[in-house]
């Protein structure tokens, strides 16, 4: 670890992480939108990449890169937990437990897809964001992050959506994952100009606007920040 790191750089941490554990609470719904097939995480999840957009530009991808790992080491703590108190038996007056295991209670295969999509898309997203920031020599903002975002959505619905949801049948499947691509898409692209707004606060406010040059894209590279 090479510098410090500010309090906004690690709140930002801190609410991705959320993002991403209530996103696994949050996918057990299913639920239909104007025709489309959509999961109870697209409330939340979307935003993770809206922050991961935002580090990435503001901070580059070393820090990008520290931030997913943080969320993704959190939500597998919370995902242990979660089964290890699954397994305690509940007490005898207790009617809660077929409920509580329904939410929290993760097939290994939903668990492994989770993390698998969540740390691909996360880190194809701040990959796009960065080259494309290097390409563009920091233009074009609104552009690399709908195009980050387009990146980072579609490999986490491809490596999720058919490990969890294969037995719906294919046709059914490529349909859930195109409504969920769209969706955060569309979800993205509305907050947008929030988006805008809150990588310029923070360009101001840290003095910084990274274009990397001469870095490691390997994602296990954790501690080159």
């Amino acid at each position: 670890m090479k510098h410090k790191v500010s309090v906004r750089f690690m709140m930002m941490c801190v609410l991705m992480t959320v993002c991403l554990i209530s996103s696994n609470l949050f996918t057990t719904k299913v639920f239909t939108l104007w025709g489309l097939v959509l999961t109870g995480d697209l409330l939340i999840f979307p935003v993770s990449y809206i922050i991961n957009d935002c580090i990435s530009e503001v901070y580059g991808y070393r820090l990008a890169r520290f931030s997913i790992w943080v969320a993704f080491l959190m939500n597998f703590f919370v995902v242990a937990v979660a089964q290890a108190v699954v397994i305690i038996p509940g007490a005898g007056f207790w009617d809660g437990g077929e409920h509580f295991n329904y939410i929290f209670r993760m097939e290994i295969k939903v668990a492994l897809a989770s993390f698998a999509a969540f740390f691909a898309g996360s880190t194809v997203n701040a990959t796009v964001m960065s080259l494309m920031k290097r390409a563009s020599k920091g233009r074009y903002f609104p552009l690399r992050a709908i195009v980050s975002s387009i990146a980072g959505d579609l490999t986490d619905s491809l490596i999720f959506m058919p490990i969890v949801f294969w037995a719906v049948g294919f046709r059914r499947l490529v349909l859930m994952i195109v409504c969920q691509v769209l969706a955060k898409l569309v979800y993205e692209a509305v907050l947008l100009p929030l988006t805008q707004h809150v990588v310029k606060v923070l360009k101001n406010k840290e003095a910084l606007d990274v274009i990397d040059e001469d870095i490691s894209y390997n994602p296990f590279h954790i501690l080159d920040i």
